[in-house]
């Protein structure tokens, strides 16, 4: 993509409304639009660092079995009075509204109910599970205050994917390997080393839940780990009972600040019963389906992604979610040489497959690196008149720090 082209600009001074850093990085690099308190549209850069991240996931779901659908937005009242959750006295962030014949409706706050409801036109028999369905879309939640950002937002953007399966021991086999499947999220977006699987409140569903806590200072999460075990405890869950079951101790344990970025949840009947989800079983007789959650805010994982690789002015994305593998900057001013030299190997970059963003700009040197900082492609490559004198371009590793001189050949070679 020529830089050119691109209609969203980045921004020297930080939006006096934001106080979090990814809404400021995420803003000023042009990667996202402020409609109101908490809520944000993607533009084209955050975009493509959302497509990023909804592959990886997407990929890893579909490693354990995973048939992605995709739900209504819309609620249907009489579903959720059978689960006893559209009182407002009991959830109380939900965003309502009514058709035109005055019937009520709901935008989606959670995904438990819509697929259950489903299910139940599709599921009669053992043999029709297990089934491990799951969905990217868009969740509305009538937050009281929005002050983090993506981190936290009325409107965000999603994947929930639900286990159905014949009883609890078949569910745990499942349950495991999510936890695998969570893990290889993190670490192909960046944050594997930063991310442990956390032992929290199970809710009204079960004793323990696991969350994905991300460390980082401006988490608003409270986690205490155990660095030899590998063992992490939300600060809500933390007592002697939680202890002696992980064989942790108190004097062992580490107290961190973190971002929860992916939980799953054992539902056990509580959905099934309530919305008569059963199957019959070999001998015949009726059983209810045995359900699991597993869910992952993808716009709160890019804000998650600000907060660990971003600083003041700058931004270096993992490799995995860049929204392009390259930025080519072209420094040609008035040199029609250099601009002849800098298509080239656009052309010649894009038609290998490797994703561009082309800064074709005629704008002075210092706007565009400022700019290329802001917006955080790893792999920056120059094009000026000293490079092509040398007959080759810059390539800078933004991460490493590392320059190095290289032709066009070798610079596919090296993405490839």
């Amino acid at each position: 993509m020529r830089q050119s082209k691109l209609f969203s600009k980045t921004r020297f001074e930080s939006p006096k409304d934001e106080v979090s850093k990814n809404a400021d990085l995420l803003i000023r690099g042009g990667f996202i639009f402020k409609e109101m308190a908490g809520v944000y549209s993607l533009l084209p850069l955050g975009l493509r660092v959302i497509k990023k991240i909804e592959n990886i996931i997407r990929e890893e779901m579909n490693s354990i079995g995973g048939t992605e659908m995709k739900t209504s937005v819309l609620q249907n009242k009489e579903i959720w009075e059978k689960t006893n959750r559209w009182d407002d006295a009991v959830v109380d962030n939900w965003f309502k509204t009514k058709l035109k014949n005055g019937a009520d409706v709901g935008l989606s706050f959670t995904n438990e109910e819509a697929y259950t409801n489903i299910l139940t036109q599709y599921v009669s028999s053992y043999k029709d599970l297990p089934i491990y369905a799951y969905d990217f879309k868009d969740i509305f939640r009538n937050e009281t205050r929005s002050k983090s950002g993506i981190l936290r937002g009325r409107e965000f953007y999603w994947k929930a994917l639900y286990s159905f399966s014949q009883n609890e021991t078949e569910h745990n086999r499942f349950y495991e390997k999510a936890k695998v499947a969570y893990e290889g999220i993190f670490k192909k977006v960046g944050l594997g080393d930063k991310t442990y699987i956390t032992f929290a409140s199970g809710g009204t569903f079960s004793k323990y839940s696991h969350e994905f806590q991300t460390l980082t200072e401006s988490g608003e999460d409270i986690i205490y780990i155990d660095e030899a075990k590998k063992i992490a405890i939300n600060k809500e869950v933390l007592n002697d009972e939680v202890l002696n079951e992980l064989g942790a101790r108190r004097d062992t344990l580490v107290e961190k600040k973190a971002i929860e970025v992916g939980n799953i949840f054992t539902l056990g009947t509580r959905f099934s019963d309530a919305l008569g989800l059963k199957y019959k079983d070999e001998k015949g007789e009726s059983k209810q389906v045995f359900m699991g959650c597993y869910g992952i805010g993808l716009t709160r994982l890019m804000g998650t992604i600000v907060e660990i690789f971003g600083k003041e002015g700058e931004m270096i994305w993992p490799e995995e979610v860049s929204p392009f593998k390259i930025h080519l900057i072209s420094l040609a001013g008035n040199d029609s040489e250099v601009e002849k030299i800098s298509d080239k190997i656009y052309k010649e970059l894009t038609d290998a497959g490797i994703e561009v963003l082309y800064d074709d700009r005629d704008m002075r040197v210092g706007e565009k690196f400022a700019d290329a900082d802001l917006i955080g492609i790893p792999l920056r490559v120059v094009s000026s008149k000293k490079t092509m004198e040398k007959n080759c371009f810059e390539v800078k590793d933004r991460k490493k720090g590392e320059i190095s001189y290289l032709s066009t050949e070798e610079i596919i070679k090296k993405l490839k």
